[in-house]
C-alpha cells in the first residue's frame, strides 16, 4: 500500500521561490476593474486553510479564506474592496492546482452575499465547491430576488450553497429550500441553544448538512456529533488528550529500534539483521525498491543491496512514515497523518537552502510533531521510544532549538491567526506570502501522495 506513497515521498518539487512566484502572480494580474481605493492599506494576502471532517473523522474537504487581519481591515472599507479580495482568493485557488487532486473532497469558501453573481466563481469546479454566504452590514446588500436567482443559477451548474445561522441571519430564510449547508460557529452557541438550533435546522432542512466550526477538543466534536451535526472543523483535529503510557506493540517497537540504529549510524549488517526479523517490513522495502518507478534493470533480492540503493537518510524517512501509518484504525488517524505530512513537507520547502541532511531532520521534525496523537501515547513516551536527535526533540517538546521556529511557522499556517503567521514567518526570515505559497504546495504534494496510494 505504501509503494506509491513512498515513491512520491522521495521526489522533490519546485523550489520555494518558484512556488511563491506561481501562486502570487494572480494577485497582480487578474482582478476586476472595480474601484480599489484603499487596497494598499489592506495588507498582505495570505491564504489560510482548515480541514473539514465528517462524522467518521475523515477529511472531506477544506475551508480556504484570506487571513483574519485582511478581513478585519476590509470591514472598514467599502463592499467593493471585500469583493476584490474574494476575487483574489478565488482566482488563486483556481490556479493553485488543488482541485485536480481533491478527488471526492470539497472546498468551502465564504463569499459576500453580493458576490454570488460574480462570474469568477465559475472558475472553480462545481462538483467540489461550496459557497458559504456572508452578510455585510451596509446599504448595498442584494435584494432577496437577486440572491435567490444567483443561488438557483449556481445550483443548476452543480455548485452547493451554504448559509450561516438562519436564526441570527433571518435575511437568508427565503433560501432554505435552495441551500445544501448551514455553517454554525460552535464557540458562540450555548449548549441548550445549540441543541435547539440544530434540531430545528434538521427538522426544516433535512437535505442540508450542518458544519460546526471552531471545535477545540474531541469533547466538542463528540457533543455536536451526538446531536446530529454533519461536518466538523477546528483545532480538535490535532488536539491532545491525557493518554496513559502503554505498550506500543511489537510492530511499532521494532520500527523504533530500526530508527534508533540508523540514527546511531549502526553497521549495515546490524540493520540487515533487524530487518530480517520482520518479514512484512522486508517485503515492503524490496517491493518499493523493485517498483517500476525506480527503473532498475534487475530485481533487487538482498536487503543489503536495497539499503545501498535507497540510502540511510531516505530509509529513516521511510521507516518513520511506516511508523506514522501504523495506527490507521483510529478514527482521526488519517486526518492527523495528513496534517503531519503537510507540516513535514512545508518545513522542508522553506528550508530548501539548508544542507540535505538538515532538511531530512527538519522533515522528520514535522512528521514526528504529531506522533503522540497518531499513536495515542504521551508525547514524551512516544519520542523517548524513538530515541530521536536532540534538535528534533527540543523543537517538538520545548519549542526550542534550531528547528523550533520552522515548526512554529508550520503550526501557525494551520490556523487562521494572521498575526501568528506573520510573526512566525519573520522569525524564519521569510515573507508571509512565501510561507503561504509553500504551504499550498505542501498541501498539493500531500494530496498527490494520497491520490497515488488510492490509484
Amino acid at each position: 500500500m505504501l509503494i506509491n506513497l513512498l515513491r512520491r515521498l522521495f521526489r522533490r518539487s519546485s523550489s520555494p521561490e518558484k512556488i511563491a512566484e506561481r501562486v502570487e502572480a494572480p494577485l497582480q494580474q487578474e482582478t476586476s476593474s472595480e474601484d480599489t481605493s484603499g487596497i494598499e492599506n489592506i495588507g498582505a494576502s495570505i491564504i489560510c486553510r482548515e480541514a473539514v471532517l465528517n462524522r467518521q473523522q475523515k477529511i472531506v474537504g477544506y475551508q480556504f479564506q484570506l487571513q483574519k487581519t485582511a478581513l478585519s481591515r476590509i470591514r472598514v472599507q467599502n463592499r467593493r474592496i471585500f469583493h476584490l479580495y474574494t476575487e483574489i482568493l478565488v482566482r488563486n485557488l483556481a490556479q493553485a492546482n488543488i482541485f485536480p487532486l481533491l478527488s471526492q473532497r470539497s472546498v468551502f469558501i465564504e463569499v459576500p452575499d453580493s458576490f454570488l453573481g460574480h462570474p469568477c466563481l465559475k472558475l472553480l469546479p462545481a462538483a467540489n465547491t461550496f459557497f458559504i454566504l456572508k452578510s455585510i452590514d451596509d446599504s448595498s446588500a442584494p435584494s432577496q430576488d437577486e440572491l435567490l436567482a444567483w443561488t438557483r443559477e449556481l445550483r443548476k451548474l452543480g455548485y452547493r450553497i451554504g448559509i450561516p445561522d438562519p436564526i441570527a441571519m433571518p435575511g437568508y430564510l427565503h433560501l432554505l429550500s435552495e441551500v445544501s449547508l448551514v455553517s454554525l460557529q460552535a464557540s458562540t452557541l450555548e449548549i441548550d441553544k445549540g441543541k435547539s438550533l440544530v434540531a430545528g435546522i434538521l427538522r426544516k432542512m433535512p437535505q442540508a448538512m450542518i458544519l460546526m466550526r471552531d471545535l477545540h477538543s474531541l469533547e466538542d466534536f463528540n457533543f455536536w456529533h451526538e446531536i446530529g451535526a454533519t461536518l466538523f472543523q477546528g483545532p480538535f483535529v490535532v488536539s491532545r488528550e491525557h493518554w496513559q503510557k502503554a505498550d506500543l506493540g511489537s510492530s511499532v517497537t521494532h520500527l523504533a529500534i530500526l530508527m534508533k540504529k540508523l540514527q546511531q549510524d549502526a553497521e549495515t549488517h546490524e540493520i540487515v539483521s533487524l530487518l530480517k526479523q520482520d518479514a512484512a517490513i522486508t517485503l515492503r522495502l524490496l517491493r518499493y525498491i523493485n517498483s517500476a518507478a525506480n527503473g532498475l534493470r534487475e530485481n533487487v533480492t538482498s536487503i543489503e543491496h536495497a539499503i545501498t540503493l535507497l540510502g540511510r537518510a531516505p530509509l529513516l524517512r521511510w521507516l518513520t512514515l511506516m511508523l506514522c501509518s501504523s495506527n490507521r484504525n483510529q478514527p482521526r488517524a488519517s486526518a492527523v497523518l495528513e496534517t503531519a505530512l503537510v507540516r513535514a513537507r512545508f518545513m522542508e520547502l522553506i528550508s530548501s537552502s539548508k544542507p540535505k541532511t538538515e532538511r531530512e531532520a527538519i522533515f522528520l521534525t514535522g512528521l514526528l510533531s504529531l506522533i503522540d496523537v497518531i499513536l495515542q501515547q504521551p508525547i514524551e513516551h512516544a519520542l523517548e521510544t524513538l530515541s530521536i536527535g536532540d534538535d528534533i526533540l527540543f523543537a517538538i517538546l520545548h519549542s526550542q532549538g534550531v528547528y523550533a521556529a520552522t515548526l512554529a511557522l508550520a503550526r501557525a499556517c494551520e490556523g487562521m491567526d494572521t498575526g501568528r503567521i506573520v510573526s512566525a514567518a519573520e522569525a524564519c526570515g521569510i515573507h508571509p506570502e512565501q510561507a503561504s505559497a509553500c504551504y499550498m504546495d505542501a498541501l498539493s504534494w500531500t494530496l498527490t501522495l494520497q491520490q497515488e496510494v488510492q490509484d
